[in-house]
């Protein structure tokens, strides 16, 4: 393989992968149009690449694997202590309802016995304004 040709496969090999893939044809085109047998060696060296690809892949993964499990776990744990909160939440909500049933029993006493003691006032009241005239019929007759 001449350096020509190597340099002008790696160029190629570039060229597809950074270029639109509507683009690619004339691209691939090229290859076949070259040196008879120019689509083995190209099709070798496309191998070698993707071989190439895979391997850094394969680092990349490795790589964040343990981030990824450590990232699990953690949210396993978070998810543990989400469901303890919700379960503290809602028996505080329990509570709280219970506790305003109360309040709301006693707000509407209180209410009942102010509207006793309006009423109490307003009677007395009209009966004072009742008295002269009582008095005076009581004199009278």
């Amino acid at each position: 393989l001449s350096l020509e040709c190597v340099t002008e496969h790696e160029r190629i090999l570039q060229e597809i992968e950074s270029t639109e893939t509507a683009c690619v044809g004339p691209t691939l085109r090229s290859i076949y149009d070259d040196q008879p047998n120019a689509h083995k060696r190209f099709m070798e060296k496309l191998d070698a690449r993707i071989r190439n690809h895979d391997r850094e892949i394969e680092k990349m993964c490795n790589f964040h694997h343990q981030g990824f499990v450590d990232a699990i776990t953690e949210l396993l744990k978070v998810r543990a202590d989400a469901e303890k909160l919700l379960g503290q939440v809602r028996d505080t909500n329990r509570r709280l309802q219970e506790a305003g049933r109360e309040v709301t029993v006693q707000t509407e006493d209180v209410i009942r016995c102010r509207i006793q003691q309006r009423n109490m006032a307003t009677t007395v009241e009209k009966m004072q304004l009742c008295i002269p005239g009582i008095f005076t019929a009581f004199y009278t007759n």
